[in-house]
């Protein structure tokens, strides 16, 4: 089944013909191929076969290109397509619609990130030195930040130092969860700038510094299994006594903390209409299911629980859907609420989107759990950004405090805007 994308009246036209190229592209050359697209070595697999697969992804990304749709979160100067939030959160929804989709399209995380960090903080030296290629393809690049001896709920209580010495930075730390560790040629790493003797302490400013893998000192101890695989791209990596040159900070010390809010912030709203664009498909695979599969003497959709089914996941989108787009719609406007929206995003989305797929799972009965589906993946995922980019605990705090916070001033809420 194709995405059924049409053009949304209340919204600037521009907006709707990026989403329905886009859902061309998706629909015509994506959805069609993704057993092909993404599947994985297989014993008995020449070369031939491979290379028909990377001709046939090159081949697609070409398409793209041409239709002026790659990058929509880099700026046109850097080859991309210098979307505004809010047009970028639009396109979203119709790429997450198929597996793998956004990395066709050149949004390939932590690179895409990691490029949206280098555009904004880095100094021209860098760009020429790592964004570029980044940009290019001929480097890959990972973001360290998570540590396992402190929360990740609380980037402050970060401990990996760089201390000063020189024109160096010395940096010692254990990380994990670095993502695509195995394959980078540089890591962004976050570090408390400390005094030599400090190391370990959670006082002082933090910066992040462009860190070269094969830098003497960088160990990446192990690729980290999840979900039952043996092991991931999500590594543990050991700092020890790596030497960078000063000149390797990502903006000025004391920033490292804004910068990572800078990306997370954006990152949050972009993984909710993600989820919504992969609701959308797993609704779509349900409804087909329950509209096609007999059963106990009649079709499934005859079924009250399936047609209850049916309607809790229709709300469920349709809330995720509305709530996201205002969030997204307040930071283009750079309204300083937007941050409560973001944590109510945050935690509503990822749960609805557990919901939905669940149920979809449950339709599709034995398939729902197969490889032949996507939903298991999508499942997955969706119980996953539960914790990626602050656990739902988190947020709940943030935004009691807010809410709290206004009514201590003497107003209320105004859900209005």
């Amino acid at each position: 089944m194709t995405m059924n994308c049409k053009p949304i009246s209340t919204i600037d036209q521009r907006i709707n013909d990026i989403r329905m190229r886009t859902a061309e592209i998706v629909n015509n050359d994506i959805i069609p191929n993704e057993g092909r697209l993404w599947a994985e070595r297989r014993a008995g697999e020449t070369w031939s076969d491979r290379t028909e697969v990377l001709e046939l992804r090159a081949g697609i990304k070409e398409k793209v290109k041409q239709a002026g749709l790659w990058a929509p979160h880099l700026p046109t100067e850097y080859g991309g397509m210098g979307l505004d939030f809010l047009a970028h959160a639009y396109m979203n929804e119709v790429l997450a619609y198929a597996i793998g989709a956004a990395s066709l399209f050149g949004v390939v995380a932590p690179n895409s990130g990691n490029q949206s960090v280098l555009v904004k903080y880095g100094t021209e030296d860098q760009k020429q030195k790592w964004l570029l290629p980044l940009i290019d393809g001929t480097m890959e690049s990972g973001f360290s930040m998570t540590e396992p001896e402190n929360a990740g709920s609380d980037p402050r209580s970060i401990t990996t130092s760089a201390v000063r010495d020189g024109d160096h930075f010395v940096i010692n730390g254990h990380k994990w969860f670095t993502s695509n560790g195995i394959d980078a040629d540089f890591f962004i790493v976050m570090c408390r700038v400390v005094e030599a003797g400090q190391e370990g302490s959670k006082v002082g400013p933090m910066v992040q510094i462009i860190v070269p893998t094969a830098t003497k000192g960088v160990n990446i101890v192990r690729g980290i299994g999840v979900w039952g695989r043996s092991e991931s791209d999500h590594c543990e990596v050991r700092y020890e006594d790596v030497r960078i040159p000063v000149e390797n900070a990502l903006g000025r010390v004391g920033e490292g903390h804004q910068a990572a809010q800078d990306r997370l912030g954006a990152g949050r709203i972009f993984h909710c209409m993600n989820s919504v664009g992969q609701m959308w498909r797993a609704f779509d695979l349900m409804v087909e299911r329950a509209t096609t599969r007999e059963v106990h003497g009649g079709l499934l959709q005859d079924k009250q629980f399936i047609q209850g089914f049916i309607a809790d996941s229709y709300i469920d989108i349709q809330a995720s859907r509305l709530m996201t787009i205002h969030a997204a719609e307040k930071i283009d406007q750079g309204l300083q609420g937007a941050r409560t929206d973001i944590s109510a995003i945050k935690i509503f989305v990822p749960n609805a989107y557990s919901r939905v797929v669940d149920r979809a799972i449950q339709v599709w009965g034995a398939a729902g759990v197969s490889n032949d589906l996507p939903l298991a993946g999508m499942y997955m995922g969706a119980r996953t950004l539960r914790i990626a980019d602050g656990p739902d605990e988190v947020h709940k705090i943030l935004i009691a405090k807010n809410v709290l916070g206004q009514y201590a001033q003497g107003e209320g809420w105004d859900f209005g805007n």
